[in-house]
């Protein structure tokens, strides 16, 4: 269940017309146009089983990218294969292998219950009964739906509506799945709960997953290997722990302190926090063992927690043009 992409392209024709009455009255018998590279030479090959992140900041390429690895999108150029299937030649083979969910995006009918639309669904993939209802209970179970079936969409809130999206999708039991932004809007709670449902669920499928969010806690919960796209180009594609090493090749190190010294903290590392009772500095990877060594051994410290940057702050100097992060 692999997907393969090579020098995949994709270029939009967007209108411009200028501002006022007369630009508009032009804009009708004379308009012009200009060249928009959503997708420039991707490439890239995601194995069976894989959840890879596919991160970069909005208009970056990666909805435009997804879309058509789904077939929604007609690609300018390059090649796509999606276990094996063009995607834009929308098979009904390939459509039953793939689902896509879209955390913007509905598929469930607002004004009946999602146990309507899962019906629906199973009439569109031709599911057989047993199948159906035994995948039905199955989600139900995990993602604790019960109570919800039979309630109004526009009733439900934004989370529940997101564990009954993931649950329509899923009905067929895809073996490639796309997802585009699934946590967005949800309290940190319903986050966790369906980053652990998607762990959960490819481990007992070996589905394929590749995922889109700007919540970094999603990213770093189930991803071991990510992609970064910016300005439609494919800047890194590789392992989520060597990238921090090689775009920040520092440790935070927290330290509680019982009474705050007068001390030149700059001879341990860089300063970032210096307030009662705590200090933080960002220290080199290869000091951290030395510097911790020094501060347990020169002051009375309560508490000493090292770990790596946020992750936010990784991706964020990966989005700098001029990071070379490939």
């Amino acid at each position: 269940m692999s997907i393969q992409v090579e020098q995949l392209n994709k270029n939009f024709q967007v209108h411009i017309r200028q501002a006022g009455w007369l630009a508009a009255a032009r804009s009708i018998f004379k308009r012009e146009y200009r060249n928009v590279e959503a997708v420039k030479d991707v490439s890239f090959t995601i194995q069976s089983g894989e959840i890879v992140g596919f991160l970069g900041p909005n208009g970056a390429g990666k909805t435009t990218t997804i879309k058509m690895l789904a077939g929604l999108l007609y690609p300018s150029a390059g090649k796509i294969r999606v276990d094996g299937f063009v995607p834009f030649e929308q098979k009904v083979e390939f459509k039953k292998k793939i689902s896509l969910v879209m955390g913007q995006k509905s598929q469930l009918i607002w004004d009946i219950p999602p146990m309507e639309t899962f019906l629906v669904n199973k009439a569109i993939y031709e599911l057989e009964e047993n199948a159906f209802r035994r995948t039905l209970d199955e989600l139900v179970e995990l993602l604790e739906l019960e109570s919800l079936l039979t309630k109004p969409t526009r009733t439900l809130s934004l989370g529940q509506r997101m564990k009954c999206e993931l649950a329509a999708a899923l009905l067929h039991r895809p073996m490639i799945l796309f997802l585009d932004e699934p946590t967005i809007g949800l309290d940190v709670n319903t986050q966790e709960k369906v980053r652990r449902f998607i762990a959960k669920y490819n481990r007992e499928t070996g589905t394929t997953v590749l995922l889109t969010s700007h919540y970094m806690g999603d990213v770093t919960a189930l991803c071991e290997r990510v992609m970064i796209i910016n300005h439609g180009k494919l800047m890194y594609d590789g392992d989520l722990k060597v990238l921090t090493e090689r775009l920040a090749p520092y440790k935070i190190v927290e330290v509680s302190l019982s009474s705050m010294p007068i001390v030149a903290w700059e001879n341990f590392g860089e300063l970032v926090v210096c307030e009662e009772g705590k200090v933080t500095l960002r220290i080199a990877r290869d000091r951290v063992s030395e510097v911790a060594a020094n501060l347990l051994r020169e002051f009375s410290v309560n508490d000493l927690n090292i770990q790596d940057p946020p992750m936010e702050e990784v991706i964020s100097l990966a989005f700098q043009e001029d990071a070379h992060v490939k």
